[in-house]
């Protein structure tokens, strides 16, 4: 089973920015073989989808709620994948989880096989 953690979370303003990192083990050929998105959930709500990144040519996806605001991004040697998070706003606020899929890249969660402790995020007014 893979491992995924997340990782720079915190807590900031309306407006402000946040990188989220997602670090898996095995790294070598993580991301050769598994789609990694970018899912949130706020409390009381459901788990959503919000961005995901290709494994075969890197081809990012992005929720409405986000795009333009999200950049999905894989590093050069392809074992660590990053949320940059700007224009933050409260309602972005969550606990922000990474999780791959050995399928397809997909902002649905039943693609997913593996999945990080998530992060949490904070906006506040």
């Amino acid at each position: 089973q893979l491992r995924l953690v997340e990782s720079g979370g915190g807590l900031v303003q309306s407006g402000g920015s946040l990188r989220l990192t997602c670090t898996a083990s095995p790294a070598a050929s993580t991301m050769d073989y598994y789609a990694i998105g970018w899912f949130r959930q706020a409390p009381g709500k459901e788990r959503e989808g919000i961005s995901a990144i290709r494994d075969s040519d890197g081809r990012s996806y992005y929720s409405e709620s986000v795009r333009g605001r999200f950049t999905i991004s894989r590093n050069i040697a392809k074992d660590v994948v990053y949320l940059q998070m700007n224009s933050l706003k409260p309602e972005d606020s969550g606990v922000y989880y990474c999780a791959a899929s050995p399928t397809w890249a997909s902002l649905a969660e039943n693609a997913y096989d593996d999945w990080g402790q998530g992060t949490q995020v904070t906006v506040s007014s």
